[in-house]
């Protein structure tokens, strides 16, 4: 059943819009939604950090500011004896007992009595702990450990031995409430007295400022979701909208297309009623024209034939011309015998059973096969070259033919003979054409694992149609126009490419023009059916 038709594509339309607008919006809100939690998670992790931070800087501070006091009053007021320099402690310890900093009652500062840096179970005395009065006086471990198993007091007595202070993150209990909190102290020693002078902090105050942030960023979001609201409805109505007068604007197209497709269609169907008798008349056409081209190429390749026998026979009628005279100035001079008239007629018959032989070359050439046979290649380059081999060297043309070893192919003998035949008379062509006063034509048989490939070069500078592969299609040709069909090449490809299944290339190199033609390799019959 169709869901989309001509009557309800209006409704479609608006639906689809709203349903796309809706996803998106949600999508959208989702998104930002998230993104915004993230940045919140961000900003906590970074408020967390700023605040210990702080916090450190708080305890350094303090912690450098009770000995910067210490050394002011030690040079303040000499020290002379054991009692006055006792008296001065009392009153510097004193002094730091009452110290809160920070505006936090629970921020004190708290002093170990060193006895061992290295550590140990009485490594130090608690000098002074306002939250802990009642370890004041009393040696202390360094194997104490918080409520994670952690030994701070070893690793701060490992970070002062290296470098004189110490950073700590612990878990200790809080003055007012009583609860294990964590807590961050700064520890540093203090070498003229031997003391360790330490500060704390509190992290869980942080947790009040994250709440604030938390309930600061849920009302911000709410604020943010109200107005995407807003927005999306605002948004939606204009959309639709839109969709409504794009539907009407559509039905309305649609209408008019159907009436246009209707009109369309009669105006077809009155087409269709003669296009049979045009057809045909135009396949009448092309026919004729085509069988015009055939006839003019046959005329061409008959006229052809018969320039290649005159070749073929010059050479042998002037040696029977030359016989005939002989024998006749001997009958004239009444010096013709037996002998000589045997030895002239014998010279006679030679010459014309070659030139039987050289018609019956050309009759079979032009004879179609009907069955496929292997034959072999060297054979059929040498009968070609028979053939036209006589009209190209007249035309101070060289043939050089480089076949090291012979291959066997399985097809049409004559029709790949008539493809060689045709390379073989566009290279003469090519080179005529260009004036090249030392024309070549190389033929080389190239043999591999299954194919084998029969390449024909010439120096007649080369192909000029662009691209190139267009010189295989019909009725393209590089000769004038009185000269040449155009359908040689592309009888020729189609003869290696369809009834050989091979491939016929071609392309240009330094001087000239390249042609190959690739084919599977048969069976060499004359061995037996040997495959090769």
């Amino acid at each position: 059943m169709k869901i989309i038709k001509e009557s309800n594509i209006s409704n479609i339309i608006i639906v689809s819009t709203i349903f796309i607008i809706s996803s998106l919006m949600l999508f959208n809100g989702y998104f930002f939604i998230t993104k915004q939690y993230e940045i919140l998670d961000a900003h906590i992790e970074d408020t967390k950090k700023t605040f210990v931070e702080n916090k450190r800087n708080l305890l350094k501070r303090e912690v450098d500011a009770i000995i910067e006091f210490i050394q002011f009053k030690k040079s303040t007021f000499p020290i002379s004896s054991r009692s006055e320099e006792k008296k001065l402690k009392e009153e510097v310890y004193a002094w730091i007992r009452h110290i809160r900093y920070g505006g936090q009652e629970h921020n004190y500062i708290f002093v170990y009595q060193v006895e061992n840096i290295k550590g140990g179970e009485q490594f130090a005395k608690m000098l002074i702990n306002p939250n802990r009065p009642d370890l004041e006086g009393q040696y202390i471990s360094d194997s104490y450990t918080d409520e994670n198993g952690k030994a701070f007091r070893k690793i701060f007595l490992q970070d002062i031995h290296e470098k004189g202070f110490s950073f700590v993150e612990y878990l200790y209990k809080k003055p007012e409430s009583g609860e294990i909190r964590p807590k961050v102290s700064y520890f540093k020693l203090y070498k003229a007295w031997n003391l360790i002078i330490a500060a704390g902090v509190y992290t869980d105050d942080i947790d009040e400022e994250i709440a604030l942030a938390k309930a600061t960023f849920k009302q911000k979001m709410n604020l943010e979701i109200t107005s995407a609201i807003i927005i999306f409805l605002l948004f939606a109505l204009i959309a639709n909208a839109f969709a409504v007068m794009l539907g009407k604007q559509i039905e309305r197209f649609l209408n008019s297309y159907h009436a246009q497709v209707q009109q369309k269609t009669w105006e077809l169907e009155n087409l269709n009623k003669t296009l049979e008798s045009r057809v045909s008349e135009e396949i009448k056409k092309s026919r004729e024209h085509e069988q015009l081209l055939i006839q003019k190429a046959k005329f061409i390749a008959l006229g052809e034939m018969i320039s290649n026998i005159a070749h073929q026979w010059r050479q042998p009628l002037s040696q029977l011309s030359a016989l005939l005279i002989t024998l006749k100035l001997k009958y004239t001079m009444r010096t013709l015998d037996q002998q000589s008239m045997d030895t002239k007629c014998s010279e006679a018959e030679t010459i014309v059973e070659y030139m039987s032989h050289t018609i019956d070359d050309f009759r079979n050439f032009f004879m179609p096969n009907k069955d496929q046979k292997a034959f072999s290649i060297k054979q059929s380059v040498e009968e070609v070259l028979r053939i036209i081999g006589k009209s190209i060297t007249n035309q101070h043309i060289t043939i050089e033919v480089n076949i090291e070893e012979d291959a066997f192919i399985l097809g049409y003998k004559s029709e790949y003979e008539q493809v060689l035949l045709n390379l073989l008379s566009n290279a003469k062509d090519a080179i005529i054409s260009s004036g090249n006063k030392k024309g070549k034509i190389i033929i080389t048989l190239e043999n591999h694992a299954k194919s084998t490939q029969l390449v024909v070069k010439d120096n007649g500078g080369g192909i000029t149609i662009r691209p190139i592969e267009k010189i295989f299609e019909p009725y393209v040709s590089t000769k004038e126009q009185n000269e040449g069909t155009g359908i040689g090449l592309y009888m020729a490809k189609l003869i290696i490419e369809k009834s050989m299944k091979g491939r016929l290339e071609a392309r240009n190199e330094k001087d000239g023009a390249v042609f190959i033609v690739e084919v599977e390799k048969g069976f060499k019959e004359a061995l037996g059916g040997t495959p090769l």
